[in-house]
């Protein structure tokens, strides 16, 4: 077996000392608010994920919606989310080569406009052929793709 093979799966159950609960620095407060912000832990950022049935979707800022409320914050960063929701999708990955079934459904996870995320696993084709055999309508807006009316079909984490 090689050393690296399950490095994602590895990374998302480390939870070395997160969540942390954090000030919100005053230079993000126009766009963050005041108060405090959580910085997640890998496998509560895959958990939300997970939630995500088939034909519904969400977003990072859904996510970090309800990651602000589990931890009694004003929001979650949105830094950590999108990097924990990559090592949650690379994780899935590692799952699928394992022959799994049951893994992380990370393509159901768009970005907050509804944007499919290119640096997930297999990339926007895989990603479109699954969001497309789960009844989404995929459109491309100059060079990026897009999940229509995704805002319609959010998960109620």
């Amino acid at each position: 077996m090689k050393k690296d093979r399950y490095k994602f799966k590895k990374k998302l159950y480390d939870k070395k000392d997160f969540p942390k609960i954090k000030i919100i620095p005053k230079k993000l407060n126009k766009s963050w608010g005041k108060g405090k912000f959580v910085m997640p832990s890998p496998l509560e950022v895959n958990t939300l994920m997970k939630k995500v049935p088939k034909g519904k979707l969400t977003t990072i800022n859904e996510i970090r919606k309800k990651l602000a409320k589990k931890h009694k914050t004003i929001t979650a960063c949105p830094i950590v989310t999108g990097i924990f929701s990559w090592i949650a999708a690379n994780a899935a990955k590692e799952d699928i080569q394992d022959g799994k079934k049951n893994i992380t459904p990370y393509w159901r996870t768009l970005k907050s406009d509804g944007k499919i995320n290119e640096k997930y696993p297999g990339g926007i084709p895989f990603q479109k052929k699954k969001l497309v055999n789960e009844n989404h309508k995929i459109v491309l807006k100059g060079k990026k793709y897009f999940v229509e009316n995704f805002e319609n079909k959010l998960a109620k984490l």
